[in-house]
């Protein structure tokens, strides 16, 4: 449906950054959008944010790795300068530096929720730690405990690729609990992404 607000895609490691920017554009009323373990560009990023106006919660999580630290600012980048509406921030394991975080603090001044746990290229210090402080109502930072994240999850001593995932997830198919409002999917098979005529998720 194109009124679709809330949209889950969880270890779908197949899925390409031209399917999710087509599914994008038809969910211009989309306020939480979950984005996990799966292969996305900036580009797709960037195209989410554009057609998803209204975009209040997003969870973008990969897996963290301490040793070999990969810098790399483009997804935030991508959020920042297309998803100002945001509230609510998850990037569990994301490469982003000192730089990119402070790309998100000026580029989403709505912020209130920001979580930054396994983030290990971000430096809280100084200004911009009292800043975050000042302005993010509830701040997770790099090392604090994952006991309440949701997915089984251990920080790699060795190094990590976009085909590490956490074992604590499970190939579903399909679910969803709300046709009007809510879709999951999750799953390690070969499709598609797409919708058909009645905005209906298919693998």
């Amino acid at each position: 449906s194109v009124h679709l607000k809330r949209l889950r895609i969880v270890s779908c490691h197949n899925i390409s950054d031209e399917g999710l920017s087509e599914a994008a554009l038809k969910l211009p009323f989309l306020e939480e959008l979950e984005i996990s373990y799966c292969s996305i560009s900036k580009d797709a990023l960037e195209t989410i944010g554009r057609s998803c106006p209204l975009l209040k919660s997003f969870k973008f999580n990969v897996q963290g790795c301490r040793r070999f630290h990969l810098e790399s600012d483009d997804e935030a980048l991508a959020i920042a300068q297309t998803m100002p509406e945001l509230r609510h921030l998850q990037l569990f394991g994301n490469k982003l530096t000192n730089d990119g975080l402070l790309a998100i603090l000026n580029g989403c001044p709505h912020l209130e929720y920001l979580d930054l746990r396994q983030c290990f290229n971000v430096s809280l210090g100084g200004n911009l730690e009292k800043r975050c402080v000042e302005r993010i109502k509830n701040l997770r930072r790099p090392n604090d405990s994952t006991h309440d994240y949701e997915f089984y999850t251990e920080v790699h001593d060795t190094g990590s690729s976009d085909e590490d995932y956490p074992s604590g997830i499970s190939d579903i198919d399909f679910m969803s609990d709300d046709y009007d409002d809510y879709f999951e999917f999750s799953g390690d098979s070969d499709y598609d992404f797409g919708y058909d005529y009645d905005g209906v998720l298919f693998g």
